[in-house]
This record gives structure tokens, C-alpha cells and sequence, in this order.
């Protein structure tokens, strides 16, 4: 599906969508439970649809109905041996693999399009110490034999939180106490700091130490019977980003106290001169002049791509990304992809080893530019269009179903002129 965006300012409010990183954690929290739970949540994209049906083939049952996810636990005798088609969805993958094999389990892991291409070499390496089997290693389907054992557990902190995220699920599970040392430093803390906020809601203590946990193990899943999965901040940003470019734009259903770190839009959309306003859970965003400002990307990568359509659309001033690196093991190599789309657009941008310098102060045109068959460069590229001088078509913009299917909607109830060319891809 091709989307041509026609030039338009965007105003008005949206409720935010339920956060996807926080719904995989609340859904594999339920499955694990000892009775059934409700989950509010508002939207339901592939990514999620993915981990409710690897979490059936583990015998828990996920119903999907008006905004509500009820999970029943348990919900029917499962095989030795389980097959797990995680769609495209990297935390799907990372969060289940040491779980399949905690719970005893041989799995199959099944992946679509980059998904077999991302690297899980250091989980891997961390499950083989410790009595699982990769007969095939990370050739897909990723094959795992073998009984999770507990023990003592060691992993860098500047590859990837999933990993870390799978195995404080997997651990508690265990016979035994187990350790997880992080080697520093330690990116992307935000999101393990989300994990064991959802841990705690369902009864699962950990203990945190200067060099990462110590995890009781014999520990079960409780649940709190319903729970209201978050508001995301890194998909209300598109929108708030929108709002610095256009015209007045309000997101609500945020939550300040969030432990998402891409609530930092907040701050890093003041820094860059836009005029936000926060009352209770509504955060607005209005137009003001901006300017480039540096920005370290070590614990927001998703925040990359839209940061970087304010940088170019910026009226003054250089903008330099860093510690961004891990972008380039995303669903497309998302430094090379910003690059690519932002100066066929007109922007001036210079690509570097671990993140990207951007010049405002140049206008940006129309053109036509691709997802990369990434949700979060679909809705970037889309808010570019506002501040260009003509019409901007995405290609592939149906990749937006991995987070937001809906988005294009949004766009256009808030004024927006997103139109399908063709709907035959």
C-alpha cells in the first residue's frame, strides 16, 4: 500500500494507544498467572497478535474483544515439543526463547521478514551455558533443546534489553536462585526498568544490585485480576512531533510517572524550542521556532526517526544523534534509512557510525520515499510531510500494522490529507 501525503497542519486531540512494549509484557505476565486476567487495552497491532499466539501454543488462551484482552492461563495441555511463529516481532522472539525452555519445553521459533536477520547471539550464548541445546544455532527456525537451568548469568548491557527482559520472566520460574550480572554500560534501562514494574504487579520480587539482580527462583505469577496496559509514548510522539511542525496537537492517556523512556519527547521537544503543555495525563504540543540540538539516542532509540524529521524541519542549528548504533538491527537499518528518506526530501544529512547530523534551516520538499518495511519510518516519513512544500508518497506504509495499524486514520481526523494510491502491495 502507497500513501500520498498532501501537505497539511495538524491540530487537535487523540487518545494515545496502548502501549505495545507494556502490553508483551502484560500478556506474557498473564499467560504465566495463576487465574485469569483482564487486560484494558485500546489497540492491538501484529506485533502483539504475534506473542498472544505463541503464548497459546504454551497452552494460554488470549480472547480479544472492544478494547479488552482476556488471558486464560493454562488453558490446555501442551506438547513437549512447541512451535512459535513470532511474526517480525523481535520482542516476541527475545522474551519467549529462554521462557519455552524455563517451562521445559523444545521449541521452534518461526520469524518473518528481518526477524531471522537480528542478532540473538548473546541470549543464545547465556541459555547454552546454562543446559540449553541450539542444534541448528541461529539458522531459522531457531531450534532449543533442553531444561533452562539457574545459576549465574552475565550479558553486556549495551546489546539489547530483550534479552535481558526474557530472562528476568524465565528465571523466577526456576528451581533455583539465579544471578543476572550486567556488564556496562547499560543502554536502554528504560525498558527493564518497564519489565520489572510488570513483574512486581504480578507478584515477582527481584532484588536490583550494582551490578544487575539476584532472582529467587521457585516464584509464581499472581494476578491483580485486570490491569490497564499504558498509553505509549513512543507512538504518541509521531503526533506530538506533528503538533511542534503544524499546529496545536494533543495526545492524552500519558501517563507521567510512566517508566517509558521515550516520555523524554517531552523534554527533548522543549530543549529544541517548541511550546509543550502538560495537564494531568494530556500533553500539547503547539509550533514554535526550532533549532538543532544534541541528542544521545542510547535509551530512546524509537525516538530516532521522528526526532530527526524535527531536525531537519528545525528553522536553525546542527542536530547530533549518538549512541544510537543498535538502530541499525531494527526492522531496517533504521541510521541509513532516515538518512536515505529525509535527503530525498531536501534535508541536509550526514550519517555517522553510531548516529546522524542533521542542518535545519533548509526546506523540505515532496517526494517519494520508502518504509523500509519499518512501522516507525512509515510514521516518521508521514510527519515529514507536513512541513514539505509538496505532496510526500510512502511506499509500503502498510507497515504500520506492527504498532499502529490505524495511524493513517489519526492523521487525517486531525486534519491530515494521507490517501491510498494503491492497496495491491
Amino acid at each position: 500500500m502507497n500513501i500520498r501525503l498532501t501537505p497539511a497542519k495538524l491540530h487537535g486531540t487523540l487518545p494515545a494507544i496502548s502501549s505495545k512494549s507494556d502490553a508483551h509484557r502484560v500478556l506474557i505476565a498473564s499467560a504465566l498467572a495463576e487465574k485469569p486476567t483482564k487486560m484494558l487495552c485500546n489497540i492491538v497491532s501484529d506485533d502483539i497478535h504475534a506473542t498472544a499466539a505463541c503464548l497459546a501454543a504454551l497452552g494460554a488462551k488470549a480472547e480479544f474483544s472492544d478494547g479488552v484482552i482476556t488471558v486464560y492461563p493454562n488453558a490446555c495441555e501442551t506438547p513437549k515439543d512447541v512451535s512459535l511463529d513470532c511474526g517480525e516481532s523481535g520482542s516476541t522472539l527475545r522474551f519467549l526463547l529462554p521462557l519455552v525452555s524455563a517451562l521445559g519445553k523444545n521449541g521452534t521459533f518461526i520469524g518473518h521478514g528481518r526477524l531471522p536477520n537480528r542478532p540473538v547471539t548473546p541470549l543464545r550464548e547465556a541459555m547454552e551455558a546454562h543446559g540449553v541445546r541450539f542444534p541448528q544455532k541461529e539458522q531459522f527456525p531457531l531450534k532449543t533443546e533442553g531444561q533452562l537451568s539457574a545459576g549465574e548469568y552475565t550479558l553486556r548491557g549495551d546489546v539489547s534489553s530483550q534479552y535481558i527482559t526474557g530472562l528476568l520472566f524465565s528465571l523466577p520460574l526456576l528451581e533455583k536462585d539465579s544471578t543476572l550480572t550486567l556488564l556496562p554500560p547499560v543502554e536502554s534501562l528504560p525498558y527493564i526498568r518497564m519489565t520489572l514494574h510488570t513483574l512486581r504487579v504480578f507478584g515477582i520480587e527481584i532484588e536490583e544490585t550494582e551490578q544487575g539482580f539476584v532472582i529467587p527462583g521457585k516464584q509464581h505469577f499472581r494476578s491483580p485480576g485486570e490491569i490497564t496496559v499504558e498509553g505509549d509514548w513512543s507512538n504518541a510522539a509521531f503526533f506530538l512531533v506533528a503538533g511542534a511542525l503544524g499546529d496545536s496537537v494533543t495526545v492524552t492517556g500519558l501517563r507521567q510517572d510512566s517508566e517509558q523512556g521515550d516520555k523524554a519527547i517531552v523534554r527533548l521537544l522543549s530543549e529544541m524550542g517548541a511550546k509543550v503543555e502538560i495537564r494531568g495525563d494530556a500533553v500539547t504540543v503547539s509550533p514554535a521556532e526550532l533549532h538543532g540540538i544534541p541528542i544521545d539516542g542510547a535509551n530512546i532509540p524509537d525516538l530516532v526517526p521522528v526526532l530527526s524529521v524535527a531536525a531537519a524541519a528545525a528553522k536553525s542549528g546542527v542536530t547530533v544523534i549518538s549512541n544510537a548504533a543498535r538502530l541499525r538491527l531494527k526492522e531496517c537499518d533504521r541510521l541509513s534509512a532516515v538518512n536515505d528518506c529525509l535527503t530525498k526530501l531536501g534535508a541536509a544529512v550526514s550519517e555517522t557510525d553510531d548516529g546522524l547530523v542533521i542542518w535545519g534551516g533548509d526546506p523540505l520538499h515532496g517526494g517519494q520515499v520508502s518504509s523500509y518495511n519499518d512501522h516507525r519510518m512509515a510514521m516518521a516519513t508521514a510527519v515529514a510531510s507536513i512541513a514539505a512544500d509538496g505532496p510526500v508518497v510512502v511506499h509500503d506504509a502498510q507497515a504500520v500494522k506492527k504498532s499502529y495499524p490505524h495511524f493513517f486514520e489519526d492523521f487525517n481526523k486531525l486534519g491530515g490529507k494521507a490517501d491510498v494510491l494503491n492497496s495491491d502491495r
